[in-house]
């Protein structure tokens, strides 16, 4: 029993250390302190063996409570109804939790306000298009999050951030902001602007 405990408690550990990395720019603009976003992005490149330690480690436990029990021939009262802690339902549980933990990157859009705004542009001419290459960003919720922080910005007209290609292509009204406070502003995210182009 101790082991299966000790299995069903690596399993959501290993759960959400999978997750942290995505989980923290959610945490941290929700706690307003956007600043501790990209703590746990050194976590990503171990995410894929983390997600496999998981299975692995949900999957024995579950082997271990379907399996069937061998008899024990003795006269001895085995009728006992085991603790919550130790059932079936409590390791489905685990697993389901595990899973929502796991598909966190996937869905963690729906946790950002909608921060577009309708913007009225006078002159074309006064249009600026700089693609910010940014360092740290791991998954859609950092993406999001920085989507989030540029958009908050007057004069904004699209932000598109990609953590695939490490970088933010944003277009923006030269007379209302302008690249140092763009930068500003992705910077408070945590995540680091590593260099900037103007793009035609």
């Amino acid at each position: 029993m101790k082991s299966e405990n000790k299995l069903i408690g690596a399993g959501l550990l290993t759960a959400i250390t999978a997750s942290l990395c995505c989980i923290t720019p959610v945490l941290a603009l929700i706690a307003g302190t956007s600043g501790i976003a990209s703590t746990f992005s050194w976590i990503e490149p171990f995410r894929p063996y983390l997600i496999g330690l998981t299975i692995l480690v949900l999957g024995f436990a579950w082997y271990q409570k379907l399996k069937p029990q061998k008899e024990i021939d003795c006269d001895c009262e085995t009728d006992e109804k085991p603790k919550f802690i130790q059932s079936k339902k409590f390791l489905g549980i685990v697993t389901v939790f595990a899973i929502v933990m796991l598909s966190f990157p996937y869905y963690s859009g729906i946790f950002y306000p909608n921060t577009e705004k309708q913007i009225i542009v006078v002159d074309k001419l006064d249009i600026k298009t700089t693609e910010f290459k940014i360092s740290g960003m791991t998954c859609a919720s950092c993406e999001e999050h920085v989507n989030h922080e540029v958009n908050k910005l007057n004069g904004i007209v699209n932000s598109n951030a990609s953590y695939e290609n490490g970088n933010a292509i944003i277009e923006f009204d030269k007379t209302k902001t302008n690249e140092t406070e763009i930068e500003k502003a992705i910077k408070s995210t945590g995540y680091k602007v590593t260099d900037k182009k103007e793009i035609n």
